[in-house]
């Protein structure tokens, strides 16, 4: 098979932040291909070739095409090079953006949700409520070796308190790490926690008191809700587009009207949706937050899920007023029980590290273990891994879905992470499809959980972050069977 003819040059790229030059030549070529001036199925020129054509290194070549391997445009075969991806299959129509209620009110959820993380641990289940990888998805092993050298070469440190806001080594890889990220962060002011929800929560009591208002995507993350029912705070919900994210013309409206203190907003690959906020609106939030004076609480758990680059890139790097705090953890990507997370709270540390004191650290050991983990030369190479394994999980769940849900089911499209939403025909009780396949051993996630307010009645969530088995395709393709049948009843 001959090679594909390259574009003559990456100026016609579509502009980048940041401007890097892979990105150029990799937007040049996924332009190409969506064009069909690359043909499907057909073999890149050799790295080598790209290189000498563009007059650009080696190393420029390679980032270029992992950006499109990650992208899904072109796949790599063993000794035979870089192909062209073949068109997929599975075309499905994106789930609704609905209304939300106009007014802020206080948070009433029940338990399912906690309910669910701990069932999906049963064997006797086939699981697709997690939105976690599983054992089989990480690399344990190099999490235990590096966890043995740093209880090993800082064994006195298990007899020492550690100190409130994280060793200094951490926080000088997190600050490294979050380069990545788009920000430049000074070290001396990013806290560690246990996990990214306690950097969440530590960040929503420096900067609200109970009564307040916060604004929130719609659907939203379950954890959230039962978050700010615990520190009795009420939620405003705001419409949240399926690929686009938070409609910042809505949180405008909602501004102008309603005493919002802060705006709880997972940028990356939202949850339950997948969405992902583009740069130019990021920037906008940033300046928002500034211009209106309330907190951005970013989640940024997913974002080295994500295929693409840019989209990595935070709220908090276009802050420039510290209205924006940054949470994340590795619980995603790395290791879930290490339960390691970090804040830059911004204008709130000295607020948040306040708060933070009187509950204590992480071990500083498991921290130092987490600076090796990052520095360590496979952790890139681990990541585009991940992404790609998830990335097959979520063709194979689309393809299932398509085939055996009820027609005129809706679907989304990430371009990332372990999650689907799922919408489907109206008439059909999502509440009753849980039921119905949970009494079969088989777990989904009802849409009613990521709404304050009883929405979203026929949407469920599907996780593909589990450990995956010959039953799981299985059992997806009778959760539909189910939901047709419940549709013919009603």
């Amino acid at each position: 098979m001959t090679a594909a003819a390259l574009p003559e040059s990456p100026a016609t790229a579509r502009p980048q932040e940041g401007g890097a030059l892979y990105l150029r030549i990799a937007h040049t070529l996924a332009e190409a291909i969506r064009q069909g001036s690359l043909a499907r199925g057909q073999r890149l020129p050799s790295v080598r070739e790209t290189a000498r054509q563009y007059g650009v290194a080696l190393s420029t070549v390679v980032q270029a095409y992992h950006w499109l391997e990650d992208a899904r445009l072109v796949v790599a075969r063993p000794r035979s090079g870089f192909f062209v991806a073949a068109s997929r299959s599975t075309q499905l129509p994106e789930p609704t953006v609905g209304r939300v209620p106009r007014r802020a009110q206080p948070v009433h959820v029940d338990v399912l949700g906690q309910r669910l993380l701990g069932l999906q641990d049963r064997q006797a289940l086939v699981s697709f409520s997690s939105g976690t990888p599983g054992a089989a998805m990480l690399d344990a092993d190099r999490v235990r070796r590096t966890l043995v050298r740093a209880v090993q070469r800082h064994r006195h440190l298990l007899c020492e308190y550690p100190g409130p806001n994280g060793h200094e080594v951490a926080r000088q890889a997190l600050a490294r790490y979050a380069l990545g990220l788009g920000c430049s962060l000074d070290p001396e002011r990013i806290t560690l926690t246990a996990g990214c929800m306690e950097a969440i929560s530590l960040c929503l009591r420096s900067v609200t008191q109970p009564g307040d208002v916060v604004a929130i995507e719609s659907p939203t993350h379950y954890s959230f809700l039962e978050l700010l029912q615990s520190l009795h705070l009420k939620a405003l919900e705001i419409p949240t587009h399926p690929r686009h994210g938070l409609s910042l013309d809505a949180l405008q409206l909602a501004l102008d009207t309603q005493p919002v203190k802060a705006v709880l907003v997972v940028p990356t690959l939202s949850n339950p949706l997948g969405s992902c906020m583009p740069l130019a609106e990021r920037r906008r939030l940033a300046q928002m937050a500034s211009q209106h004076d309330f907190a951005v609480i970013e989640d940024a758990v997913y974002n080295d899920l994500v295929f693409s680059d840019e989209l990595r890139r935070t709220v908090k790097s276009f802050d420039t007023t510290g209205h924006v705090m940054l949470c994340d953890s590795f619980t995603k990507t790395v290791a879930p029980g290490l339960r390691l997370g970090w804040v830059e709270a911004g204008r709130w540390t000295a607020r948040l590290r306040q708060l933070n004191n009187v509950q204590g650290a992480q071990t500083a050991v498991i921290e130092l273990a987490m600076a090796e983990l990052l520095a360590q030369a496979g952790y890139l190479a681990g990541m585009r891994q991940l992404r790609s394994w998830a990335a097959a999980r979520l063709e194979e769940a689309r393809s299932l879905l398509a085939e055996h849900f009820p027609p005129g089911t809706r679907v989304s499209d990430p371009p990332g992470g372990f999650l689907l939403w799922v919408e489907l025909p109206r008439g059909l009780d999502a509440q009753a499809l849980f039921e119905a396949a949970q009494a079969e051993g088989i777990l989904v996630a009802p849409g009613r959980l990521f709404s304050a307010h009883e929405r979203f009645k026929n949407c469920v969530r599907i996780g593909v972050g589990a450990d995956w088995t010959d039953r799981h395709p299985q059992a997806l393709a009778r959760v539909g069977q189910l939901a047709c049948e419940l549709l013919r009843r009603a």
